[in-house]
């Protein structure tokens, strides 16, 4: 990993998403770019700031402010404030796929993760529209920031081991342990027999990176999925939750399900980019 995008907003989501930040540039020595961007068509115009000061100083103040946080606790780290103008989701990833090695890291507002505001009302769009795995939290989560846990769901997909590359890198770094979350649904022989081959693989892959693992199969149904894989993670006290963005209605992240998954989860999902879209033959 060489650089890391967090979008910024002022706001307490996106000072929880700069500290999470912070922590895996700290391991991995990568570039932070703290971005803030000016949406068209938005009043220019504050009760915070001082009289005589434009809107766009007011804000360049407050990103020092910002930037200076980052470099106390991370000293060794270049941190980059940068301003662009334009639609948040747009932005923000076309400034991501510009830099190599890169991963975007957002905060998301309120008890449902899409209420009004710069984060929150773009999260999904940020998402959907992302080339590169994004890290995304609610405001004033009360969880460790160094990573000792990993849940990784595996279903039935092709793409469900997109997940594992970037779940072993962050594991890696903080010598943390990967939990391979088997999800059989459907529940019929077939399908169960594919996640038992897919959490095989995804085993000899963790194996292969010396990376501590443990893998177990759950038969969920269709409405439980969402639940059953949340509560699993809170029963581990996992600190990270990586999945796929959907593609597929057969992985367990397709549309209805990742947009809940991403309302009640209360720990950071690592929202990973699907680049093929095809299942495994049975």
């Amino acid at each position: 990993m060489k650089n890391i995008i967090v979008g910024i907003d002022f706001s307490n989501s996106s000072m929880t998403a700069m500290r999470h930040a912070v922590s895996i540039a700290l391991k991995s020595n990568a570039t932070l770019h703290l971005v803030w961007v000016k949406t068209p068509g938005v009043a220019n115009s504050s009760d915070e700031f001082d009289e005589g000061k434009s809107f766009m100083h007011h804000q360049q103040d407050k990103m020092q402010e910002w930037n200076a946080m980052c470099k106390q606790e991370a000293p060794n780290c270049i941190v980059n404030n940068v301003f662009l103008e334009g639609k948040p989701h747009v932005e923000i990833n076309k400034y991501a796929a510009n830099l190599p090695e890169s991963m975007i890291v957002l905060g998301a507002h309120g008890a449902s993760g899409f209420e009004e505001g710069y984060i929150g009302n773009n999260a999904y769009r940020m998402i959907n529209a992302a080339e590169v795995p994004v890290l995304i939290m609610r405001e004033n989560i009360q969880i460790n920031r160094d990573l000792t846990k990993i849940l990784v769901p595996i279903d039935i997909s092709f793409e469900t081991l997109q997940k594992m590359k970037m779940s072993i890198y962050l594991a890696k770094l903080f010598a943390a342990q990967v939990y391979l979350f088997g999800v059989n649904y459907p529940n019929d022989a077939q399908s169960k027999h594919v996640v038992n081959v897919q959490l095989r693989n995804a085993m000899a892959m963790c194996d292969e990176a010396n990376v501590r693992n443990v893998a177990e199969a759950h038969n969920v149904t269709n409405n439980d999925v969402c639940n059953t894989i949340i509560t699993s993670a809170k029963e581990l006290d996992a600190n990270l939750i990586t999945i796929m963005r959907e593609e597929q209605e057969t992985d367990f992240t397709a549309s209805r399900n990742m947009r809940q998954i991403l309302s009640t989860c209360s720990m950071p999902l690592l929202i990973i980019p699907n680049k093929n879209a095809f299942s495994v033959g049975r």
